[in-house]
Parts: C-alpha cells; sequence; structure tokens
C-alpha cells in the first residue's frame, strides 16, 4: 500500500474500515464496563460516568502523543526517510514513559478534588477511586500501546489495532466477572475488578503491537543507539505532541465542564449522560476511522508535496463521514429509549441519558468537520491550531453559553444541550472553512527547490 500514489478512495476504504472496527470493539469494550458497573450499583455507574473526564487524562495524553508520533513518522516516511522514522520512533518510547509517569502522579493525587468539584456524594467517590487508582498506576501500558502502534498507523495499518481491540473486548467480557465477583483463588475486587480486567487487556494489546511491529521494515533500522536522548527529535516530537495532547486535553476538560453543569440536575442526570456518551462513541465509529486515515495520508502525502492529495482526501472523508453520521444520527434519535434501558432500569437514568442522545443525534455533520480537520491539521504539522479550536469548541464557548444559559437563566436539561447543538454547528462552519483555507497556504508558500534539499 502507497500512501502517496494509490487512489485515495481505496487508500481511505482500507485505512478506514479496520480503525472503525477496531473502535466499534473498543466502545462495546466501554460498554460492558458501565454494564457490570450498572450490575454492582447504581452508585458504581455514575461513579464510572464521572470519572471520565478523568480517565480522559490518560486518553487525550495518549492520543495526542501517538497522533503527534503518527504526524511525523508519516512525514519522515513520505520523504523516504526510514532512518529519522526508526529514531521518532525509539524517542517516542521514551517520552511516552515520561508521560505516563508524570500522568499517574496527577490522577492518584487529583482524583479525589475532581470529584468533590463535581458535587459528588461520599459512596460515588470511593467507587470512584477505587477503579481510577488502578487504573492510574497501569497507565504505562495503555501509552506504550498506542505509542508504539504509531508506526504503524504511519503506514497504514490499522488492522493491527483493530485486532487488539476485538480480542480485548472478548477478554474483557471474560475478566470483568471474574475480576468483579472473585473467582477460585481470585478474590472479589468489586468495581477494582472492572480497572484491572481492563488493564489485563491493555498488557495483552501492547504485547501484540510489539510483535506486529518487529515485523516491520522499520526493526532493521532500530538499534541501541535509537534509544539515546536525541534533543533535536525529542524537540520535534514535543512540539507536535503538546498541542495534540493538549488538544485531546481540552476534549477531556470539555467533557468535565458538561459533566459540571450537567450533575446540577443531580447525580442521576450525571449518571444518565455518563452512559449515553459511552454509548454515543458508536455514533462517531466513521468518524474516527476517517480520522485515522486522513491523518496517515495527509502525512506521508505532505512530506511528499502531494498537495492534491490532501485535499482529496479530507474533501472525500468529510463527505464519506457525513452521510455515515446521518445515518447513525436517525438510528440512534429512534432508539435512544432502548439504548438507555441497556445500562439501567431506573426511570431518571433512562430520562436524562435519552434526552442527551435525541439531541446529539442531530450534531451528526458536525463530527466529521471536527476530527478529520484535526487530522489534516495534525498531517500539516500545524497542531497548534488543532489546539486552539479545541479550546475555543470545548472549554471557552461551553462555559460563557452554558454560564448565561444554565446558572442564570435556568434552563432545563434538554435545552442546556441544544446550546450546545447550537454552538456544534456555527463552529463546524468555521472550521471546515479554515481548514480548506490551511490547504491552499500550503501550496502557495511550497517552495520545491528548499524541499529538494
Amino acid at each position: 500500500m502507497d500512501l502517496t500514489k494509490d487512489k485515495i478512495s481505496d487508500l481511505i476504504r482500507k485505512i478506514a474500515i479496520p480503525s472503525s472496527i477496531g473502535t466499534l470493539f473498543q466502545t462495546l469494550y466501554n460498554i460492558v464496563d458501565a454494564k457490570f458497573a450498572g450490575l454492582i450499583d447504581p452508585g458504581a455507574i455514575t461513579a464510572i460516568a464521572k470519572s471520565f473526564p478523568i480517565y480522559f487524562i490518560i486518553i487525550g495524553t495518549t492520543v495526542g502523543l501517538s497522533a503527534g508520533v503518527t504526524a511525523l513518522i508519516s512525514n519522515a516516511l513520505g520523504k523516504k526517510d526510514e532512518s529519522t522514522a526508526s529514531f521518532l520512533f525509539s524517542q517516542s518510547i521514551l517520552i511516552s514513559i515520561l508521560a505516563a509517569l508524570i500522568v499517574t502522579i496527577i490522577g492518584v493525587y487529583g482524583t479525589e478534588p475532581i470529584l468533590i468539584f463535581l458535587k459528588t456524594g461520599p459512596e460515588v467517590i470511593a467507587y470512584a477511586k477505587d477503579y481510577m487508582h488502578v487504573i492510574f498506576f497501569g497507565s504505562i501500558l495503555f501509552f506504550l500501546q498506542l505509542t508504539i502502534n504509531a508506526s504503524l498507523v504511519s503506514r497504514g495499518d490499522t488492522k493491527s489495532l483493530r485486532n487488539v481491540h476485538i480480542v480485548s473486548f472478548f477478554l474483557n467480557i471474560i475478566l470483568n466477572p471474574i475480576f468483579i465477583y472473585g473467582f477460585y483463588f481470585i478474590p472479589a475486587m468489586g468495581i477494582s475488578g472492572i480497572a484491572f480486567a481492563t488493564l489485563c487487556a491493555q498488557l495483552f494489546g501492547l504485547v501484540y503491537i510489539i510483535y506486529k511491529v518487529n515485523k516491520t521494515d522499520l526493526k532493521k533500522y532500530i538499534y541501541p543507539e535509537c534509544f539515546y536522548p536525541k534533543i533535536n527529535l525529542l524537540k520535534d516530537i514535543i512540539q507536535q505532541a503538546i498541542p495534540a495532547t493538549g488538544s485531546m486535553i481540552f476534549i477531556g476538560f470539555g467533557i468535565f465542564i458538561l459533566l459540571y453543569y450537567v450533575s446540577l440536575y443531580g447525580d442521576y442526570s450525571a449518571g444518565g449522560y455518563g452512559a449515553a456518551i459511552r454509548f454515543e462513541q458508536l455514533f462517531l465509529l466513521p468518524v474516527l476511522g476517517l480520522n485515522a486515515s486522513t491523518l496517515s495520508l495527509v502525512g506521508q502525502n505532505f512530506g511528499a508535496s502531494n498537495f492534491d492529495r490532501i485535499r482529496e482526501t479530507y474533501l472525500k472523508s468529510i463527505f464519506i463521514g457525513s452521510v455515515f453520521m446521518g445515518i447513525c444520527g436517525i438510528l440512534i434519535f429512534f432508539a435512544s429509549d432502548y439504548i438507555m434501558i441497556f445500562f439501567s432500569n431506573d426511570p431518571q437514568i433512562i430520562y436524562y441519558g435519552s434526552t442527551y442522545l435525541k439531541i446529539a443525534a442531530f450534531a451528526g455533520p458536525c463530527y466529521p468537520i471536527f476530527f478529520i480537520s484535526s487530522a489534516l491539521l495534525q498531517g500539516l504539522k500545524k497542531p497548534i491550531y488543532q489546539m486552539i479550536i479545541n479550546l475555543m469548541r470545548m472549554v471557552i464557548l461551553p462555559i460563557f453559553a452554558l454560564t448565561i444559559a444554565v446558572i442564570y437563566l435556568k434552563v432545563s436539561f434538554f435545552t442546556m444541550f441544544l446550546v450546545i447543538l447550537l454552538i456544534n454547528y456555527v463552529f463546524a462552519t468555521i472550521v471546515f472553512l479554515f481548514s480548506v483555507y490551511q490547504i491552499k497556504l500550503e501550496r502557495k508558500n511550497y517552495n520545491p527547490n528548499l524541499a529538494a534539499v
């Protein structure tokens, strides 16, 4: 598969579909966790819900770091520079280990204060701490798996991570009840058991990804010296990864902000919303797959200075994503009540969750623009713009709008999310126009003589 020459539509299909399938099973994985939490206690599922923005510290940092590394390696491969790609890969592992340590310290000591800020009761806090502390102490597995996988994604290989997610899903179904309720010599761990099952799945994924990387040409260029700190490469990775990580962190902070305002309507509203956003990830499956394909294609073609292919990738991905999101939105709107019954039989949790899903169903056309534009800007080595966009969309505008709507006007739960829907549509239009302009700007500023040096 040649990302710089093969037909764009074929490449999108070959990269995006495996990625979407993998994300499907990752989402089902999270849904299963929420289901098992609901079987433990209503407080447990609320703990899982309120832990999500804290959990997102790990998700955001790992995804941001891996996206930054993917963009840099893709760019090097587009220039046919395997040696630089290998050094970038090795140096990224060093950074991921350091990042995991920092995130663990922040997470362990920050979980309780964040939950208190979210007006969480003592029982829910106890559940959340038991769950999150295990997750954070095992966060190194998350970091290494996604960082190492970046070298595969940069080559257009999304099948390997897909396989990890499929096997992890079934492994999770087996391990969750074993760790929650106990089995022979394994003690009953309650909600901590859900976290231990997750770490076991992550360990399997890490081993498999290492195996797949070892089968690529990359291993021919890796030797011990590659792992010695290289200031120039570390600087490149940090400059690319920090804005990308910041962008993801802002998404997590945005979820945290929404949870704060949702929590003003009571703990059950948080539980319903938390369960709903886990299912909503299914809604985003095609978009997340297209995000992966866009990042790989734009990264390599930017390295090869193929601007026509970059534009074609972006516009075709937006179109495909919009069609899929429209179909998913219709299905979710009409099935929202039935979806929430899967998570809980509590009428309040069902009401709040289904209310959110009905509104989120109409936001479908916005998501391809946000996620695919982020991948485009990452591939163009302009992650700072991606970060600013997410800061505005997820933090500044929601705080401003929801403070007026919820705090001062005291609107209903339903109306609160209508406000968010309006923000998404207005901002999606701006982001699309800005992204198209950036492609034109890169073409205009391209200097073939400089590129040849």
